[in-house]
């Protein structure tokens, strides 16, 4: 089975950035499509960005043009740089993988993913 874990998250005035990783480890990580998803306080968990195991990029429209995935296959590890920061990105962000490899049916609905990170908190200061 394999572990995600997050970290990067903090606290940042409005306008500022951070860069959130996840390593993942436990299987091949090269051949997986990752998600990153946020969950804000009394709100459903919503669809933040994706990168194919191939390195194509979708966005949802709220982060589109600030946030920016990557991933480098040789550690095993994606990145999420977050730019121009809104008070109104404060969450939770989760990291999260597909069950299968090579797949990108779906990308956007966390229900295509079946293993997660713990999540690391952002917070953004007006």
């Amino acid at each position: 089975q394999v572990q995600l874990v997050e970290s990067g998250g903090g606290l940042v005035q409005a306008g500022g950035s951070l860069r959130l990783s996840c390593a993942a480890s436990g299987r091949t990580f090269s051949s997986y499509s990752m998600g990153w998803f946020r969950q804000a306080p009394g709100k459903e968990r919503e669809f933040v960005a994706t990168i194919s195991w191939g390195g194509g990029t979708f966005y949802s429209d709220s982060v589109k043009g600030r946030f920016t995935a990557s991933r480098d296959n040789a550690k095993t590890t994606v990145y999420l740089q977050m730019n121009s920061l809104k008070p109104e990105d404060t969450a939770v962000y989760y990291c999260a993988t597909k069950a299968r490899p090579y797949n990108d049916y779906d990308s956007s609905n966390d229900s295509s993913y079946n293993d997660w990170g713990q999540g690391t908190q952002v917070t953004v200061s007006t």
